[in-house]
């Protein structure tokens, strides 16, 4: 009697039952619609669905390099560079000055080889600038902060990122900016399919992002994966202090990390401009928080989950607003609605949260 008197009484959590019940029928609801609209109504035809694909996959390739370099740096440091995104807007806006002076040298379209040849001048100078950018960012924002409070780099973080967008505008102006694509990579130009009752566009802006980020995603996780410094990377996510008595520069390790960070947000920028076609002071700001919102759902410090995490946020976005019969003008609040129900019912992501015992 008196052991039965010591157990420890069960309670019934109701909250473990109503999520995954609120979960269902969110789904049941979304597939729903998505039958209703596809076969029932069939507002749109094969070929606009094709579209909207397209459109989600590539504008997901960018989330996905973007949210790379914030898992990149939650994984070393569990803070999320909330200035990422401003980062991104310099790249494009480098990639942009340099496309403008090879147009003013008349290189720009002398032949196809000087084409190329600019475009992987622009994203050169744009990853450069843009590492150069995240590695000032780590000396003089983040690094005089590290042993502080988790909320105080937080800050520190919300506060550069209104820095470079408001020195951006000073320095460059508040008017927008037309990226001027080297004519074999023209805007709303590229291959076209006969899809249904209509014709589908593939340009090669679209073609070219796609692939570079699908390069970038493997190229990084074979760094990650297969080198030293990558081992390095892991062995400071996994401990600081132990990493330092086995002969690792901690500082070095995470400067690098930044460089890293940088140089995909510079090639992100470019990437974006070349396909957008339009940036300005606060191009950044949106993807970046898409981006953030990508990473969460792929599983926070997670390289795949990034990877399938942006992919997936891009495609939803493109066919969300179809499935749900909502007006285009909500895609935004769509995807951010998608981080708060991730948040709700799978806060470690769809992969899941990369911690190390320490940080758990």
């Amino acid at each position: 009697m008196e052991a039965e008197a010591s157990r420890p009484k069960q309670s019934f959590n109701v909250g473990r039952w109503i999520r995954p019940l609120i979960g269902v029928v969110v789904l049941a609801f979304i597939l729903w619609r998505f039958w209703n609209v596809l076969f029932v109504q069939q507002v749109y035809g094969p070929d606009t669905w094709m579209r909207f694909a397209i459109s989600g996959i590539i504008l997901g390739g960018v989330y996905a390099v973007i949210a790379l370099g914030y898992t990149l740096v939650y994984g070393i440091l569990f803070m999320i560079n909330f200035a990422h995104g401003d980062v991104m807007m310099l790249g494009a806006f480098a990639g942009f000055f340099t496309l403008e002076a090879l147009r003013g040298t008349g290189l720009l379209n002398q032949s196809i080889f000087w084409s190329i040849l600019s475009v992987i001048i622009a994203f050169l100078v744009g990853m450069v600038a843009a590492t150069v950018i995240a590695v000032v960012l780590e000396r003089v924002a983040y690094r005089p902060l590290r042993g502080a409070p988790r909320l105080v780099p937080l800050i520190s973080a919300i506060g550069a990122s209104l820095f470079l967008e408001n020195a951006a505008q000073l320095v460059f102006g508040a008017q927008r900016q037309t990226y001027s694509n080297p004519t074999i990579i023209e805007r709303n130009v590229g291959w076209t399919f006969h899809i249904g009752e209509g014709d589908v566009l593939l340009t090669y802006t679209g073609v070219l992002t796609f692939v570079l980020s699908v390069l970038l995603m493997i190229g990084l996780a074979l760094l990650v994966q297969r080198t030293k410094m990558g081992k390095a990377m892991r062995a400071v996510a996994e401990d600081k202090q132990t990493a330092a008595l086995m002969g690792i520069d901690v500082d070095q390790v995470i400067s690098t990390t930044f460089a890293i960070s940088g140089a995909l947000a510079g090639a992100a920028g470019v990437m974006w401009g070349l396909h957008m076609g339009i940036i300005y002071h606060f191009v950044g700001f949106l993807p970046g928080l898409k981006a953030f919102t990508a990473a969460v759902l792929g599983g926070i410090g997670n390289i795949p989950g990034a990877m399938m995490g942006g992919l997936t946020l891009g495609i939803f976005e493109a066919l969300g607003p179809a499935v749900l019969g909502m007006p285009f003008q909500l895609k935004d609040v769509l995807a951010f609605s998608i981080l708060v129900l991730v948040l709700i019912f799978r806060p470690t992501g769809l992969l899941g949260e990369v911690l190390s015992e320490k940080k758990a």
